[in-house]
């Protein structure tokens, strides 16, 4: 197992130390990859890189980093190839791909077939929540023991989760949906 994450020039970095924490719960680490450089390219539309662009309750577009998973896959599918892995897990789901184009199943099969063909490699890209909502995934994490009061959802990078942002708030959604307790702490 060899977790990515990535720095992408986000304002919420605590999601990369999120990571590295619960990388450790699990006996490992997640490799950090510096993509910070990328905010050159996407601070003029995106809120969660531009701290002038108003972050939302609901969804706009501009909470949109375009392309960003094509981004990250592309690295994803690099590293694999200097393994020889022929497997990539990717975490998009149900819940996002209503709004996010990058988190769609016809997306990530024409990726992987392009990984096929751009490495001559049979890597197979793996998306087993690509059907499940939020709150599946939660219900999957407490099956398989992931301490979600370490996991990081929201837009900004304060001591506690917003409780406001779009992030928050599907975060919150999805904990009530699966009817766990949230572990979150949020400041509103």
């Amino acid at each position: 197992m060899y977790p990515l994450t990535f720095n992408y020039g986000q304002i919420a970095v605590k999601e990369t130390k999120a990571a590295q924490k619960i990388a450790k719960t699990m006996d490992t680490n997640t490799k950090i990859i510096d993509l910070s450089t990328l905010k050159d390219i996407f601070n003029q539309t995106s809120a969660l890189i531009n701290q002038d662009i108003p972050i939302t309750s609901k969804f706009t577009a501009s909470i949109l980093v375009p392309f960003r998973n094509a981004i990250f896959l592309s690295i994803a599918v690099a590293y694999a190839s200097t393994f020889s892995a022929d497997k990539i897990f990717y975490g998009a789901h149900g819940s996002d791909a209503i709004f996010y184009p990058d988190c769609r199943r016809e997306f990530y099969k024409a990726f992987e077939k392009a990984a096929q063909l751009g490495t001559n490699q049979n890597i197979a890209i793996y998306a087993p929540y690509i059907n499940k909502k939020k709150a599946d995934l939660i219900k999957a994490g407490i099956e398989l023991n992931v301490p979600l009061e370490l996991t990081w959802s929201c837009y900004h990078n304060g001591e506690k989760h917003c409780g406001q942002c779009e992030a928050c708030i599907n975060r919150k959604r999805a904990f009530y949906e699966a009817r766990i307790t949230d572990p979150t702490e949020y400041k509103k």
